[in-house]
């Protein structure tokens, strides 16, 4: 794990969110989240709380997809992505 995504994880654990597991997947940020969880309004507010969250974070930027299921449905939002993630050939 680098330096970068474990500052992540430790970010997001602190926000201490009732039925929120956050863990390490190879490179990626796994999060499953209660059942009963609004992916959409998580996948709308994601950017801006990523944003205002990321100014604790002093490591270099690296590409880092977040991977969230509620049980039912799932989504993936990459932060810094890279030329792959742009063109959508990764």
């Amino acid at each position: 794990m680098n330096p970068y995504q474990q500052k992540w994880i430790d970010l997001l654990k602190a926000a201490n969110i009732p039925g929120w597991k956050i863990e390490p997947q190879d490179s990626n940020i796994y999060i499953e989240m209660p059942h009963v969880t609004d992916l959409k309004l998580i996948r709308d507010n994601l950017p801006s709380t990523l944003a205002a969250m990321s100014l604790d974070i002093n490591e270099p930027h690296q590409r880092l997809k977040f991977l969230f299921h509620n049980g039912y449905e799932n989504f993936e939002y990459v932060l810094n992505p890279n030329s792959g993630d742009l063109s959508g050939d990764s």
